[in-house]
């Protein structure tokens, strides 16, 4: 019993010393990565820094990380065309604000209200750039040492491309090669001798599309930043018969690049003379503009002779690099404000902002100097108005306009008096009243003073405080006066790109070989072989016009009958095969026979002689 259990242990660690020496062999056999231990402190060597910064170059510019920046680029700019933009019009931002008071603390911090300026958008944007060159520089000097090498020798075995044929002349390799480097270079192909074979190859162009596909993306780049630092921008509301000066207090409102000098500011001025609005009166696009265009005398710098012109949508007056765009249009009610004397306080015409497609218009009237109530004292007018240009008449609804053009203009006012607030220092909106520290004019009922007027109409206020008059209706319209120095390099970029994708999608870069030897049996053996840089049926194809080419200065060699007939095994004449006929087995070929053979029957490989 001690004995087989002694020899059971000995047996036991025999296999475990055996399986150890095996597990230590295999180790050394394996091809898989081999796993060190933390205790024995051979861990993989650190990077450097130079390695660290090297790796992340490399991965900068890789195309991956190119389309990725890209991509997240395109993606930024999708809240830039949902989400109203502080650079475009500040009213549709303050609005969204008011309407979005959850939302607006996390767009704010997010620099949703101005993503083309923000620091997340212009990371992605640097970090393209930087790609994008980071990507270009080295294919260039890669292409241009292309363009500067000749093309390649022949393979050994042409019989292993894609595309291959082959035939048997009479004429001498010399006289083949010569004729296969003339039709080449016939088809603007560059071509060389290289030994017994010419080498070729064309497509050169789809390498130079790619570069300036990427190029052009790089101009596009700089030409946005350009006219992001440079631009100048700001908008003009102008009523009939008013004029503008191309200067900075003339402005509404005015925003420029951080790299904007104002003196800059082109020198010349407009008057608006007419706007002319007529709108679809019938049908399904009742109310639809059919002429909108705002006609202009503008004088180009400080004594240039005056010249009129015509602004339309999208047809902006071009002065010195300077563009002047027709955006808006409206109405401004001309009233009279008189005081209790019968005085005239104020008379202008007043523009009210539209509120819908029918320009019904709302905003305010403020009478701020010159006006003293019916004891004597300084005080302030305010009127909130409201102005329909086609009124649906009593009783039809709410006042709202009917159609755009001024066919029944009708304009309701509310009074009130006191402070304005326009002394206070704080920026106000002129297009509405601030009535925290007005009075309401009270009616014969007690109620706030307000009535509708028609032209000529007006409203008298209470204990002999005067009248306000409603005496006709004047157009405006409104100009956004831009400055944009990039565009034409925007466009050019642009056009460049599309061209240079054009080039690298549709041309294919391939090489052509013809071999030329002279056979075992003294009769010179051609060989023509085609290699696209990506597969194509049209290479095949390509190749069986160049091979046409050149067999018709050496053509194909004629070639006697395999196997002589047998004496004891005589022929009929009628027969196929027989005297005076050839067999149709004698025409075919393979890769070395008597015609050339299609691209599409390519020999396998090993199937030559």
């Amino acid at each position: 019993m001690s004995k087989s259990n002694g020899t059971e242990t000995r047996q036991r660690e025999d296999e475990r010393g055996q399986g150890s020496a095996h597990g230590a062999a295999g180790e050394r056999l394996s091809t898989a990565p081999r796993e060190e231990r933390a205790d024995t402190g051979a861990g993989v060597p650190a990077m450097s820094v130079i390695g660290w910064a090297r790796w992340f170059w490399r991965q900068l510019t890789s195309m991956r990380v190119a389309l990725i920046l890209l991509f997240l680029l395109s993606l930024g700019a999708i809240p830039g065309s949902l989400i109203p933009q502080t650079s475009v019009d500040d009213m549709k931002v303050q609005a969204f604000k008011d309407q979005h008071t959850t939302l607006t603390p996390v767009y704010e911090k997010l620099q949703l209200f101005d993503v083309y300026s923000s620091v997340w958008f212009s990371a992605i944007y640097i970090l393209l750039f930087v790609s994008l060159i980071g990507c270009i520089v080295p294919r260039t000097g890669q292409f241009v040492g292309q363009l500067r090498s000749r093309p390649p020798g022949a393979p050994k075995r042409l019989t292993r491309l894609p595309a291959y044929t082959t035939w048997r002349t009479e004429a001498e390799p010399e006289e083949v090669r010569e004729a296969a480097l003339g039709v080449l270079r016939k088809r603007r192909f560059r071509a060389h001798e290289a030994g017994d074979a010419v080498a070729a190859e064309k497509g050169y162009l789809r390498e130079a599309g790619n570069l300036v596909f990427h190029i052009a993306l790089i101009v596009m780049l700089v030409a946005f930043a350009s006219g992001e630092l440079f631009k100048s921008e700001g908008g003009k509301l102008i009523v009939e018969g008013d004029g503008f000066s191309n200067t900075l207090t003339q402005y509404d409102d005015f925003k420029s690049g951080s790299l904007y000098d104002s003196d800059s500011l082109a020198p010349f001025s407009f008057v608006l003379d007419d706007f002319v609005g007529t709108y679809e009166k019938n049908g399904p696009q009742r109310g639809t503009p059919r002429t909108f265009e705002a006609r202009v005398t503008y004088t180009e710098g400080a004594e240039g002779a005056e010249r009129k012109d015509v602004i339309k949508v999208n047809e902006p007056l071009v002065v010195d690099g300077t563009k002047v765009y027709l955006i808006a249009h409206g109405y401004a009610p001309v009233v009279t404000v008189r005081d209790g004397k019968g005085e005239v306080v104020s008379r202008s015409a007043v523009p009210l902002l539209p509120i819908d497609d029918n320009i019904t218009s709302s905003g305010a009237i403020k009478v701020m100097d010159g006006y003293k109530d019916k004891n004597g004292k300084k005080t302030q007018l305010g009127f909130k108005a409201f102005f329909v240009p086609t009124f649906a008449g009593e009783g039809k609804g709410q006042m709202f306009s009917q159609f755009p053009g001024l066919d029944f203009p009708v304009l309701a006012l509310s009074a009130y008096q006191g402070s304005l607030g326009v002394d206070s220092g704080l920026a106000q909106n002129v297009y509405q009243l601030d009535t925290s520290k007005m009075k309401e004019f009270k009616g014969e009922d007690g109620e706030l003073l307000k009535k509708m007027l028609m032209p000529g109409e007006k409203l008298d206020l209470p204990d002999g405080a005067g009248s306000i008059t409603f005496d006709g209706v004047e157009e405006w319209a409104s100009f956004q006066i831009s400055q944009q120095p990039g565009n034409g390099w925007a466009l050019a970029g642009a056009v460049a790109a599309v061209a240079g994708l054009a080039g690298s999608l549709f041309i294919q870069r391939r090489r052509v070989w013809v071999r030329a030897a002279r056979g075992a049996d003294g009769v010179t053996v051609v060989e023509m072989a085609g290699l696209g840089r990506s597969e194509s049926a049209r290479l095949p194809e390509e190749l069986g016009d160049l091979s046409a080419a050149v067999v018709a200065t050496a053509p194909v060699a004629a070639e006697a009958p395999d196997t002589p007939e047998a004496p004891d095994t005589p022929k009929d004449p009628d027969t196929p095969g027989g005297p005076g006929t050839t067999d149709a087995t004698t025409d075919a070929t393979n890769e070395a026979g008597s015609r050339p053979v299609h691209p599409a029957e390519a020999p396998v490989e090993g199937a030559e002689k």
